[in-house]
């Protein structure tokens, strides 16, 4: 069944209740690249409970209502979805451990044409549960290869943020485990693109690919590091697209150009000399 556009923007996708541990915020920070050098005080604190932080980037994958665009009554064709671009604000201290709630909905559906996909805006609110406060709000672009031309919206179209054209002013390595996939799908991100290595050759990689919101949360921990020092009072948002894949074991080489109140920031492998972030923009914490 094609798409249809009212019905669709109305979908009720389901709130979401979580309770969170501090050994999900432990093992979300590891999954991501913290703690590889055990000797490091300042990575120590997003692994070690009684001084534990939560990365920035963690809300994306907090109280997720899961691969709701795969029901057969979306009208997606869910085979052919890309994740294109993901945003994130913080709008409050997020907690190591209590109750949150997620609430996810569409924004926004544009149609390219017979032939060449359609883009689905989404977000999800991030509440604690106890108070009603509202803590994160993420934010994704869905390029939908197999839906378009199905009447709906040419626009608007999010424009992207550009790119400086000088040298970067911070250039920070951080490198990844080969196993680091099979890692952070314990956050409940069971694609088996990500660890069955039959299933990546049959979506056309050679090997299993590192999940794009891993590599997110690798460049979060790269602005949080070069930009903030570490400290996550200072981190307000960051919003990116995603260009290429990454292998796991591969390094990832974030080149960010400071700007006022904030950066803006890309993303390449190192061995490949590949492009797998663009277009990024990083704003400090109100």
């Amino acid at each position: 069944m094609p798409i249809n556009h009212d019905q669709l923007m109305n979908y009720p996708i389901p709130e979401v209740r979580q309770t969170l541990r501090w050994q999900d915020v432990a093992l979300y920070n590891f999954s991501i690249g913290l703690g590889q050098d055990p000797m490091d005080e300042q990575q120590l604190d997003f692994v070690y409970e009684p001084r534990l932080k939560v990365m920035p980037s963690m809300p994306v994958v907090l109280a997720s209502p899961g691969f709701w665009s795969r029901n057969p009554d979306t009208g997606i064709v869910w085979q052919q979805i890309l994740h294109g671009e993901q945003g994130l604000v913080l709008h409050r201290p997020l907690p190591t451990e209590g109750e949150l709630i997620g609430r996810s909905r569409i924004t926004g559906l544009v149609d390219r044409g017979e032939g060449k996909g359609a883009l689905m805006y989404s977000e999800r609110e991030i509440l604690d549960a106890k108070t009603g406060e509202l803590l994160a709000t993420s934010t994704s672009t869905s390029f939908m290869r197999g839906n378009g031309g199905f009447g709906g919206p040419s626009g608007p179209v999010k424009q992207p943020h550009p790119e400086p054209e000088r040298a970067p002013d911070i250039t920070l390595d951080l490198a990844t485990r080969p196993e680091q996939a099979l890692v952070y799908r314990l956050n409940a991100d069971l694609n088996p693109l990500h660890i069955d290595p039959e299933v990546a050759k049959g979506a056309g990689f050679p090997r299993p690919i590192l999940h794009g919101l891993c590599t997110f949360g690798t460049v979060c921990h790269a602005l949080l590091k070069s930009l903030c020092d570490y400290d996550t009072a200072r981190f307000g948002s960051m919003d990116l697209r995603f260009s290429s894949p990454v292998f796991p074991g591969e390094t990832i080489r974030t080149e960010i150009w400071r700007e006022e109140g904030g950066g803006a920031f890309r993303a390449r492998v190192v061995e490949r000399d590949k492009q797998v972030i663009s277009n990024g923009r990083f704003r400090f914490a109100a």
